[in-house]
């Protein structure tokens, strides 16, 4: 079986403030500890896409001829993120309610 290349993952200004958002959400919600819980949950699952990143699917609202655009579900929550030849990127961490719109701007975002 041949070997995946490693790729740096890098975040956008976007997620980084989607994360912000969805951390005071879960703590007035459900708590300190279970937000600081959940975001460590986003942040492995990030970090982890440097040799995974072709296990996700294809984002169905980003369809590409090569499948750059991909996301991880979450929960109710949709993290996308785009394969470049050098990197990873991270581009959005979104409800799985958004609509559509939003999430397709997510291919104007640059980390």
């Amino acid at each position: 079986m041949a070997e995946i290349e490693r790729k740096e993952v890098k975040i956008s200004r976007e997620f980084e403030l989607d994360l912000i958002s969805i951390y005071i959400y879960g703590e007035e919600v459900f708590g300190t500890i279970a937000a600081k819980s959940f975001i460590a949950d986003i942040y492995h699952r990030v970090w982890s896409l440097d040799c995974m990143y072709l296990i996700h699917l294809e984002c169905r609202h980003l369809p590409t001829n090569d499948k750059r655009y991909r996301n991880i579900i979450l929960g109710s929550y949709l993290i996308i993120y785009r394969i470049t030849e050098e990197h990873i990127e991270v581009l959005r961490i979104l409800h799985s309610h958004s609509s559509i719109r939003k999430i397709k701007t997510s291919r104007q975002i640059k980390p």
